[in-house]
């Protein structure tokens, strides 16, 4: 018997693990409920519900094929080699099939299990599966890590030039093994179960992840570039809580945009060209995270940054979690997240420089909000949007480029659809109005609809100087 332990790959098809561990002879899935290391991950509950959705779909198209999804439970990750040493006892498992995850805990957890499974003679296999290019074979000419997405595109554009990552088979089914699938859980203790409201908008399955990617490749990609930045529109492929969990693949992504431009990456429809690079983001992040594993200890990636004066402001912190912050895009952007789990992306930078800049409040807190609300919630997508907002990270933007909320409402939702969408109490606003209520003279306490908490120019001017007082990298290097 062989064994694929799913993780963050919750599908059938182009499963580069589940595909060899088929080849090799009569397969069973496990899946770990891990709740301590969940919460201690900030999972957002509408994520680990999404989670559990998805692996009832998975485990019926595995019982298709004869394959059982067994279900185990270790309260962190630290209990998972003694859980599948057992596991593997009990079934005579010769090997263990993964698809690699990036992340300090993520790599230590892995190298333990594999230490002790091979004690107990069983192998175990990994496989690059979540990226196109293995961490540490795109480098720059010194052999160090891109700190520049630029750069690093160029070079991963090379590569798919020459070596395109195929889709692998779909295993076909096999002989039934004598073996049953568990039930799986339909809710996991200390995460609450999201509104029916919120799990309608996530239909889980791999149906419903390849429906999506086809629509959108079909319908929206060509306007992908024009239409991504306005939230009121439906400009985005709403993939990325499937991309999260694994239940659609980057290399399903990547062919589907190649089909719809004649296969070319640089040239082209400028929708395509541009989603391919959004899914280049998605693997940069991964690769600066193995690079510098300082950012998955909480740590910035640029250190000078370490010294900024941060604010502790914690009714202004609270204000911007419940959307009460007087700015009519921020509040409507943060209970799009709340409401949701999910935040159009144009937003997740405006509501981050606005915590980190106006608001001079630590990138951890909005970082950890965020985790514990988003049903996308990716260590590496979410540190690397918040430190590039807040100017701590890699290839950031600079410490002086701070969006006004205000001119971005206004150039991004004119006519303010998406704010009396998400603030119906701003709905007898007109499209001047609705960006600044406060502005609009006499309008003030338009149904209880607060003051704005911050003066943008001042608060400006503030974290202006917090990051003007910052030593340069080399007066760090000299000081260490």
């Amino acid at each position: 018997m062989h064994l694929i332990w799913l993780r963050t790959d919750l599908r059938l098809h182009d499963n580069t693990a589940l595909a060899a561990a088929s080849q090799r002879g009569p397969v069973a899935a496990v899946y770990l409920i891990t709740p301590e290391q969940w919460q201690a991950h900030d999972d957002a509950p509408c994520k680990v519900d999404f989670w559990l959705r998805n692996l009832q779909h998975l485990s019926q198209a595995l019982d298709n094929l004869n394959t059982p999804l067994l279900i185990r439970h270790a309260a962190t990750w630290d209990q998972a080699p003694t859980v599948l040493s057992q596991l593997c006892r009990e079934l005579s498992v010769e090997s263990v099939h993964v698809n690699e995850e990036y992340g300090i805990h993520e790599s230590r957890r892995d190298s333990a299990v594999a230490q002790a499974l091979e004690a107990d003679g069983v192998t175990f296999h990994s496989y690059l599966d979540q990226l196109f290019f293995q961490p540490g074979s795109v480098l720059t000419k010194t052999g160090t890590y891109f700190q520049v997405f630029s750069q690093f595109r160029k070079v991963c554009y090379s590569r798919l030039h020459s070596a395109l990552p195929r889709v692998v088979p779909t295993p076909k089914a096999q002989a039934e093994p004598g073996v049953k699938s568990d039930p799986v859980p339909t809710a996991v203790e200390g995460f609450q179960t999201p509104s029916e409201t919120l799990r309608a908008l996530w239909p889980a399955g791999e149906d419903e992840a390849r429906r999506r990617l086809d629509a959108f490749a079909d319908q929206q990609i060509s306007y992908y570039k024009d239409e991504r930045d306005f939230p009121a529109k439906p400009g985005t492929s709403q993939l990325s809580a499937y991309l999260a969990a694994g239940v659609v693949s980057p290399r399903q992504c990547l062919h589907a945009a190649l089909q719809t431009n004649q296969g070319e990456f640089e040239s082209g429809d400028i929708g395509a060209i541009t989603w391919i690079n959004e899914l280049l983001w998605r693997e940069f992040y991964k690769h600066i995270l193995v690079g510098y594993p300082r950012v998955s200890r909480h740590r910035a990636f640029r250190p000078e940054t370490e010294a900024l004066a941060w604010r502790k402001a914690p009714e202004d912190l609270a204000a911007w979690q419940q959307a009460r912050t007087g700015l009519p895009i921020i509040d409507a952007a943060m209970r799009q997240l709340l409401e949701t789990g999910w935040m159009h992306n144009r937003l997740r930078m405006v509501v981050a420089m606005f915590l980190t800049k106006n608001l001079l409040i630590d990138w951890r807190e909005g970082e950890r909000f965020f985790m514990r609300h988003l049903i996308d919630g990716d260590l590496a997508a979410n540190n690397g949007g918040w430190q590039w907002s807040s100017s701590t990270g890699t290839d950031s933007a600079p410490y002086f480029r701070i969006f006004s909320p205000l001119s971005q409402s206004e150039k991004f939702d004119g006519d303010g659809v998406f704010i009396k969408r998400w603030l119906p109490e701003l709905a007898a606003l007109n499209k001047k109005q609705v960006h600044n209520p406060e502005a609009a003279g006499g309008l003030f306490g338009v149904a209880d609809y607060p003051r704005a908490i911050v003066d943008l120019k001042q608060s400006r001017e503030r974290a202006l100087a917090a990051f003007r007082r910052l030593p340069s990298r080399q007066e760090m290097a000299e000081h260490e």
